[in-house]
């Protein structure tokens, strides 16, 4: 179980670089939230073909069709998180999105049957008190916010379904056979939807192709992938409560990169989320690989 947590970890890593790409790029979100799917269904191809010939005969067709709700859904999050992130304020966008502990305990009984140990909860107790701290400063119900505010609720309960759809399809034989269709399908979601706001065919910037294959292959090839896999081995609730230590890594990277120095309860809110995580994994028996 530590080898899996250490690679969930690494994956969140991964995740938390997605809002560092986002922001140095100038590219329609929507489509932008396609192409980066898209990118990862092309790198990850060869990957998905091999293992198609190696699971041929087990791999059905309901099992590939299985990816089609899950991959609209990743594609409505990603939309709706860009656009509703955009017209939320900073503070009240970085809680709503990270009350997916909160929310994924209801999916998971609903979908599952499934209850958090005891451990689970204190550990997600701990890890929301250091976000509602981070937070809890700036947070703002002005009104001029509120249509912001509600976007990024509902972005955040689609990812949480997203998330949760992960761990029904375990049964796919592979990772691979399951994600490469499921990128494919939310990248033609998303570019099919920009194409009424934004004609995506004309010359970009070199910069911009940059940041856009790096949007697509550390994020969402290496980022979410590690998450769908962690969703098919780990407990759900532990997954999203580690999960929320992207604003560590992202907080972190943004002060290395453009000297954004984090506010003082930064450390104190990181110190609970890892506390948090720790005690939600400590609440597992050790199991074999």
């Amino acid at each position: 179980m530590v080898y899996r947590i250490l690679i969930l970890i690494l994956g969140v890593w991964a995740c938390s670089t997605a809002v560092l790409f986002i922001k140095e790029s100038e590219v329609h979100p929507v489509l932008l939230a396609g192409v980066r799917q898209l990118i990862a269904a092309a790198i990850l191809l060869p990957v998905f073909l091999r293992e198609y010939r190696r699971h041929r005969a087990t791999y059905s067709l309901r099992q590939m069709t299985a990816t089609i709700l899950p991959g609209i859904i990743l594609g409505i999050h990603f939309i709706s998180w860009i656009i509703g992130a955009r017209l939320a304020e900073t503070a009240n966008a970085s809680l709503i999105v990270n009350l997916v502990p909160v929310s994924m305990p209801f999916f998971l009984y609903a979908m599952f049957r499934e209850h958090p140990t005891r451990g689970e909860w204190v550990g997600t107790v701990l890890a929301m008190a250091g976000m509602f701290l981070l937070a809890g400063a700036d947070f703002s119900l002005d009104p001029k916010y509120f249509r912001g505010d509600v976007i990024c609720f509902v972005s955040m309960l689609f990812f949480c379904f997203y998330l949760a759809l992960g761990r029904r399809n375990r049964h796919v034989p592979s990772l691979w056979l399951y994600v490469v269709p499921l990128y494919a399908v939310g990248g033609l979601f998303c570019v099919l939807a920009s194409l009424p706001f934004h004609n995506p065919i004309h010359a970009y910037p070199t910069r911009e192709v940059w940041l856009v294959l790096g949007l697509g292959i550390v994020p969402t090839v290496i980022g979410h992938s590690i998450l769908n896999a962690s969703m098919q081995r780990l407990p759900g609730q532990l997954v999203s409560v580690i999960n929320m230590g992207q604003f560590i890594f992202a907080g972190t990277m943004a002060f290395f990169l453009w000297q954004e120095v984090p506010p003082a309860m930064f450390y104190a809110a990181s110190a609970l989320v890892v506390t948090g995580s720790i005690v939600a994994v400590r609440s597992h028996r050790a199991q074999p690989s």
